[in-house]
């Protein structure tokens, strides 16, 4: 099954997608945040849908698909997590997690416009696997007990511009990952009992032309290292995202330019759908 949140930017109202059929959630749950994973969200959708209780939607094809969950507490990212991707950008792999944060306010819809300012020079995309915590996740005993705290996963693009991450950075790679838009996920969640993240295949297109083409069994720490390793320094809540990494492809590599007005982001992960974006810089 596949939990989105479809309708307008600010009035999005939750909907399941089971066998190709969308239903509505609304008498389930006000929406899909914290709230709805802290109290098991997913096991009562389950319930729901095995009994026969929910209503299908009517018109849910002809809605906007926005983000699959609504403003978590976090988003922690995860840089540098593809040894390939490391090397891309000058860097060693890492001998531990390197993490920045992005703020909630970033997150979009797979489909959004993505508008820059016009001082956004070197915007990147970056494919990920994400990731939505379930239960509170802190100082947890191992990397196979951290994989019983993730309620699903989630396609994301950690949209980058790199003269903020890099050059007039502070030290602050956030400093560069925090505009408008530059968290786009979904278009679904799926959970976590119907995926395994050892061995998605994930890219990414501009313009139709491939930039990144890899796979998550690539990563330096895995989803259960991620979590186990960082929940010894911070709590994890409910409906939390962590985003784990990029491969190589990105614009930084020098490869290739970097976004520019009416170019289109396209990326994919096996089994959780597509994102496409298209790019206008704003006056």
């Amino acid at each position: 099954m596949e939990l989105l949140r479809l309708g307008p930017i600010g009035h999005e109202i939750p909907v399941v997608r089971d066998k190709d059929v969308h239903y509505d959630l609304r008498p389930l749950t006000t929406d899909i945040d914290s709230e709805f994973f802290a109290d098991d969200g997913i096991g009562e959708v389950r319930a729901a849908l095995d009994q026969g209780a929910l209503k299908p939607l009517e018109g849910a094809e002809d809605r906007r698909i926005g983000a699959p969950i609504s403003r978590p507490s976090a988003v922690v990212c995860v840089g540098m997590n593809y040894a390939a991707h490391a090397r891309e950008a000058g860097a060693e792999p890492p001998e531990a997690p390197v993490v920045f944060f992005k703020m909630p306010s970033t997150i979009a819809g797979p489909y959004d416009e993505l508008e820059l300012p016009p001082y956004a020079t070197k915007a990147d995309w970056e494919v990920e696997l994400g990731l939505v915590i379930g239960t509170r996740a802190f100082r947890v005993a191992s990397a196979e007990d951290a994989y019983s705290h993730v309620a699903g996963y989630v396609l994301g693009n950690d949209l980058s511009e790199r003269r903020f991450q890099i050059d007039e950075s502070g030290g602050q790679w956030s400093k560069g990952k925090n505009l408008p838009g530059f968290t786009p996920l979904g278009p679904w969640i799926r959970p976590a009992a119907e995926v395994e993240p050892e061995s998605l295949r994930l890219r990414s297109w501009v313009n139709g032309e491939v930039r990144q083409d890899s796979s998550t069994s690539d990563l330096i720490f895995d989803v259960g290292q991620i979590i186990h390793q960082l929940s010894q320094t911070m709590p994890f809540e409910p409906g939390d995202v962590i985003l784990t990494g990029t491969p190589q492809g990105v614009a930084m590599s020098g490869k290739f330019p970097y976004l520019t007005d009416g170019d289109v982001v396209e990326m994919d992960i096996d089994g959780l759908g597509q994102h496409r974006q298209v790019v206008s810089v704003t006056q």
